[in-house]
């Protein structure tokens, strides 16, 4: 009994003795020191591309139509600019000429005819070493004649007028004041102009509706190149202001024709939208405007 006791009681303590070498046992240390940390590369700073005045760099998805158009440009003549045979010919990076080319058109322009002043009535005075008499009368004669002489001389040297300020580049010129606007085309108004979000108005209507000139004017575009627009019509009305009609069925007109205030240019569709209608813009030196400042109340 004894010796069994021994036994178990041996048995314990090698047990409790594991257990204690168990817990004691280090756990693996792992060297994180900033020396043997893999430093992580920053993100170089995005810096924006800013084109020059008077030029524009082509980016991803851009067309020249579409850059023309966001400019209030005739496309044809941004690729004479460019010296571009195929419109369709961009590359991304291509920096592109927004104006003709200095000296095109200066270098045949006449120089203005310049006016010729008038000369001066001839100076009346005694001649040369005429003697005189001295007297009253004609110390005021003389006096007189000296006045007469010089009064065109100081006229002629006089410091012209001030030149009035020129008008602001958003202000109305006398051309756009003329402008007498129309509706395009009758219905009911699904979408209001919002400077970032719809950049014109939506007129609901159905297939086929006539879609009339807002104004007098020259088809600048007709066709179907802007991404977004569907079939689309963008009539010129002055240096700068010009309007466009989308997601048209058909077009009715071509490029270069003259348009009267009325004239039927293309039939109301769906191209490139989930609804049939009009979208209709206005634009001011290519920006959009609120065309509900253009056109009549109804």
């Amino acid at each position: 009994m004894t010796k069994k006791y021994s036994l178990l009681l041996t048995a314990a303590s090698l047990a409790v003795l594991t257990a204690c070498t168990t817990v004691n046992t280090p756990a693996p240390v792992v060297d994180r020191s900033a020396s043997n940390l893999t430093p992580q590369p920053k993100a170089a700073p995005v810096e924006e591309t800013k084109d020059k005045e008077g030029y524009y760099t082509v980016r991803k998805g851009d067309t020249l139509i579409r850059i023309a158009f966001d400019r209030g440009l005739n496309y044809r003549e941004l690729a004479a600019w460019n010296s571009l045979s195929n419109p369709d010919d961009i590359k991304v990076d291509q920096v592109l000429k927004l104006a003709p080319p200095e000296g095109v058109q200066t270098a045949s322009v006449p120089a203005p005819p310049q006016i010729e002043k008038t000369p001066p009535p001839p100076r009346k005075s005694t001649p040369k070493g005429e003697k005189r008499v001295y007297s009253e009368s004609a110390v005021a004669e003389l006096q007189k004649n000296e006045e007469r002489s010089e009064k065109p001389v100081q006229m002629a040297s006089a410091a012209p007028a001030p030149a009035p300020a020129p008008a602001p580049a958003s202000a109305m010129s006398a051309e756009d004041r003329d402008l007498t606007w129309t509706w395009p085309s009758d219905g009911r108004i699904v979408g209001q102009f919002d400077e970032g979000k719809n950049k014109g108005i939506d007129i609901a209507g159905r297939a086929g509706q006539q879609v009339l000139a807002a104004e007098r004017g020259k088809v600048m575009y007709a066709g179907s190149g802007i991404r977004g627009y569907g079939n689309l019509v963008i009539v010129k009305h002055s240096n700068s202001l010009l309007s466009a009609y989308a997601h048209n069925r058909a077009i009715l007109v071509k490029e270069g024709q003259e348009v009267r205030r009325g004239q039927a240019i293309a039939e109301m569709g769906d191209s490139d939208t989930d609804t049939v209608k009009l979208h209709f813009e206005i634009r001011q030196q290519g920006k959009p405007v609120d065309p509900s400042k253009f056109l009549p109340n109804r």
